[in-house]
């Protein structure tokens, strides 16, 4: 089944490409609110290692996980895993 891929976000750290929603820049005021309710709520996920935040990727349980990672490369990464 497709949804159980996994795809690598940075770091040796991966998601299941099923369970992802969206990918989106982490720029943007209403991302920076969306990370700090997510820390608030315990529902945050640092996958940078320590870097700069470039990607923030929403899973359907509504976790947010913090990747280094350009949003372009993630979704060229479901890209490849689709066409696989």
């Amino acid at each position: 089944m497709r949804g159980d891929r996994l795809i690598n976000i940075g770091f040796g750290n991966y998601v299941l490409a099923g369970r992802v929603v969206s990918i989106v820049s982490p720029s943007s005021s209403p991302m920076k609110r969306l990370r700090e309710d997510a820390r608030a709520e315990g529902r945050l996920i640092d996958a940078t290692q320590g870097r700069k935040t470039r990607s923030i990727l929403v899973t359907d349980s509504n976790h947010v996980l913090l990747s280094s990672i350009q949003p372009e490369t993630i979704s060229q990464r479901f890209a490849q895993e689709e066409g696989s």
